[in-house]
């Protein structure tokens, strides 16, 4: 101990050594989540509220999220490039690593997608369901599928949520 220090300073400030050592510990630990989150690259209107609401459940689900305003005209667009047809379309549209991922898909079939990788465009909720991230707001819910896209255009059910 040092001079001038009581026992009970001593222990305070090694409780206080620990404390800072966990939560620099802590901080440590979401830095390499984050810096290991797959990033999800939106393009969307800037007046479309459930469009922002989806990229905040993506990020409280640990997705790297940057979204980028853009006109309407150039998201549809962006839309055909990425091979979403009016069949599978909705209000925004998203990439992430090598995948589209349209409309208000939940993230656990975004998880989904990139742990199976299949031999596909990716992954579209068409149009904008009840229920669905991003539209999940009084309580209220229909059923709705998440649909896989095939490289050939093909469509098929990924996921039924009830």
């Amino acid at each position: 101990m040092q001079p001038g220090i009581s026992n009970a300073n001593a222990a305070g400030r090694k409780a206080s050594q620990l404390a800072l050592t966990a939560a620099f510990g802590v901080f440590i630990a979401n830095a390499s989540l984050a810096d290991n989150a797959p990033v999800i690259h939106v393009e969307k209107t800037a007046s479309c509220a459930c469009c922002h609401a989806w990229v905040d459940r993506m990020r409280a689900a640990g997705f790297d999220v940057r979204a980028r305003n853009v006109d309407h005209g150039a998201l549809v667009l962006t839309k055909i490039a990425m091979g979403i047809t009016a069949e599978t379309s909705a209000c925004h549209t998203a990439s992430v690593e090598g995948y589209v991922v349209e409309g208000h898909v939940p993230a656990a079939d975004i998880r989904r997608l990139l742990a199976e990788r299949p031999a596909a465009r990716g992954i579209s909720v068409p149009s904008m369901p009840i229920g669905s991230p991003g539209m999940d707001f009084g309580g209220k819910s229909a059923p709705y599928e998440t649909i896989l896209i095939d490289q050939d255009g093909t469509l098929s059910t990924y996921r039924r949520h009830d």
